[in-house]
């Protein structure tokens, strides 16, 4: 039996976790769980999708794989101390440690990506850098060690099947693969920063802000950089303070 976290906060973005939840079910033995503080009906971005909860973060102490999706509310939930905790703590036993998306922000508030190459979607790269993360913007899914991120959103379906190769084995990671009729061929090249044009990227940019200047947002994005920056500013003076203990 494999069991699997999925950890659905309020305002996640829908494709960042059904995806590898369509994936990662089909695996032998997996037992899913959608988690979060509580049992009970979790809203999406879209303020119409509902998904259900099925087990509280207490009753789900050792997952064998973590995963957490992005969204844009995911600076609300990078301040949640029992979320993070339950992160740290999770992360000591699971055999992977992953996220789609603005996901990777929560790991890193976590303390999880300190140290380690990371990606996510290209709206919240920079913030890695901020907890200690080496962002990496040119690459779809990266790993270190027991760790896995993604880039944005649909990217999960690539880190789901990566994954399910790891769990499953190639054969029915392709299995997978077919059954869901996963080959993509986009009618527009325009999935990555570097093949967008300026107006199209201005355009995306406006599409995420629509959800991102919620106030609650917001204020969360705002306290979540002041703290971030206090802690840089006081770990430099701590570094400059002589050691007194050899004077």
């Amino acid at each position: 039996m494999t069991q699997i976290a999925f950890v659905a906060y309020p305002g996640f973005t829908a494709l960042d976790m059904i995806g590898p939840y369509e994936v990662l079910r089909n695996l032998p033995g997996a037992e899913v769980r959608f988690v979060w503080h509580e049992p009970g009906p979790i809203t999406a971005d879209s303020g119409v999708l509902v998904v259900g909860a099925t087990h509280s973060l207490a009753e789900t102490p050792s997952p064998d794989v973590i995963l957490v999706p992005g969204g844009p509310s995911t600076p609300v939930h990078a301040r949640d101390e029992t979320l993070l905790e339950w992160l740290r703590q999770a992360h000591q036993t699971a055999g992977w440690t992953t996220s789609v998306c603005s996901g990777s922000v929560i790991l890193a508030a976590a303390g999880l990506l300190e140290g380690r190459r990371a990606t996510s979607h290209w709206l919240t790269i920079p913030a890695l850098k901020a907890f200690g993360a080496s962002p990496v913007a040119d690459e779809r899914i990266v790993h270190q060690d027991n760790v896995v991120t993604s880039a944005g959103v649909s990217a999960g379906l690539d880190l789901a099947l990566w994954l399910a190769a790891q769990l499953g084995g190639e054969s029915r990671a392709k299995a997978i693969q077919l059954a869901i009729e996963y080959d993509p061929q986009p009618p527009f090249d325009s999935g990555h920063m570097s093949k967008a044009s300026a107006t199209t990227k201005a355009a995306a940019i406006a599409l995420l802000s629509k959800d991102s200047i919620k106030p609650v947002n917001v204020k969360a994005t705002t306290l979540l950089a002041w703290e971030r920056a206090l802690t840089a500013v006081r770990s430099r003076r701590q570094r400059r303070q002589p050691d007194r203990s050899l004077a």
